[in-house]
């Protein structure tokens, strides 16, 4: 017979759901100041999975240069949603116009790192692990997760989408995000026998206080049983029998629920949704339409979904892909992988517009746009400024914010 004190242990070790680890010290210090539960700020994390198009997402409509190296997928100035007299976003991107009109997109130019890598497993790691040395043992958000407050408790990162987690969100011990795609997140497994029952008297000894316990153990305790809560509270808002399952469908669909789980004051803290389709090398131009149009779609009605629940404020959208695409478009009317892209960030106190010069089209690196923005200062600021973070802590470095996302 487990004691309370051996039950919690092995639980603390082995769960899937989420992995305390250095989490315990720095949120018992920062508790005092935490927001209250279902106010805290969010963050959803949309990724571009395949190497995204930046140059025809964000346009250099009114540079010849564009023009002549693009001459079946460039976007012409009568096509493009002007943004300046320079640039402009691809027509597929019309969802977002409300955000832009309200001074809510940050369109961020020339994002990148130094020595890019061009292989999408080799990229996509250091985006994740927030490291071009790709010597780190957990992703960025994972290690944020060690430094969020959230006094809702529960699962601080939910991968919306199947298969596994992200990397992004590997934290110390395991994985600190949940994967709707992933069952056994759903499920508790205790041994044989009766289930239910098993998991009952579980959460009772976990709940269950024990005599002279410190604090620390006592706070691992009710976070366990706030985790195994917030699965339940899952469980039942995704297969309830007013529950709609719609996160195995498209990105608009992973949004709505999302959205709904805010609504709800669910407490999850990051959000992590992908995109996947943007590896264009042959036939770009209407896939890529078609992507950005489900990408602006699902954005633009996730906001008009929180504005209508009073949610809209305290809710940010970062988007990112493991590199750009060459300049020059290949014989296949598609376009190779590249290097230096763009993000956007989308949602509350964004202050909304072009942030940063648009790379120069005569001065490239091996055929590829060079970056000026280290996509590590995107992290940091909304790290440091958004999901109130150290972000030195997490990054293992001080980085500049960029303005226009403070």
């Amino acid at each position: 017979m487990l004691t309370r004190r051996q039950v919690l242990n092995r639980a603390l070790r082995g769960s899937s759901l989420v992995a305390l680890g250095t989490v315990v010290p720095q949120f018992v210090a920062r508790t005092a100041r935490a927001a209250a539960p279902g106010k805290d700020t969010v963050l959803v994390v949309v990724e571009l999975t395949g190497g995204n198009d930046g140059l025809n997402t964000v346009v250099p409509y009114a540079d010849d240069l564009y023009h002549k190296a693009r001459p079946t997928l460039r976007q012409t100035k009568q096509q493009v949603i002007r943004l300046d007299d320079h640039v402009g976003l691809h027509p597929g991107l019309q969802g977002l116009t409300p955000l832009w009109d309200a001074g809510q997109l940050a369109v961020v130019q020339g994002v990148g790192y130094p020595n890019p890598d061009r292989s999408h497993f080799e990229a996509m790691d250091i985006w994740h692990l927030a490291d071009p040395a790709r010597s780190s043992k957990t992703g960025w958000l994972g290690r944020a997760s060690a430094e969020m407050d959230n006094r809702a408790g529960g699962i601080p990162i939910l991968h919306v989408g199947t298969g596994k987690a992200p990397v992004a969100a590997a934290g110390t011990q395991g994985n600190n995000a949940v994967s709707l795609g992933d069952e056994k997140a759903f499920r508790l497994e205790v041994g044989d026998g009766d289930r239910s029952e098993a998991r009952r008297k579980l959460l009772e000894d976990v709940s269950a206080p024990a005599e002279a316990e410190d604090d620390l153990l006592a706070f691992a305790r009710r976070r366990q049983v706030q985790t195994l809560g917030a699965v339940d509270l899952l469980r039942e808002l995704l297969e309830g029998p007013n529950a709609v399952r719609t996160f195995t469908g498209g990105l608009q669909q992973k949004f709505q629920l999302v959205a709904g789980l805010i609504a709800r004051g669910f407490g999850t803290r990051v959000f992590y949704l992908s995109l996947d389709g943007f590896d264009t090398h042959a036939d770009q131009g209407p896939a890529h339409q078609q992507l950005l149009m489900q990408l602006a779609t699902g954005i633009g009605d996730f906001f008009r979904e929180l504005n209508d629940t009073g949610n809209a404020d305290r809710v940010r959208v970062m988007t990112f892909s493991e590199f750009g695409r060459r300049v020059g478009e290949n014989g296949s009317r598609g376009t190779d992988h590249g290097a230096a892209s763009c993000m956007f960030v989308a949602g509350g106190w964004v202050s909304g517009g072009v942030v940063g010069k648009h790379p120069s089209l005569s001065d490239l690196l091996e055929d590829d746009l060079k970056y000026h923005t280290d996509f590590r200062r995107v992290y940091a600021t909304l790290l440091d400024k958004w999901l109130n973070c150290d972000s030195k802590s997490v990054l293992g470095a001080t980085w500049d914010h960029v303005k226009g996302l403070g």
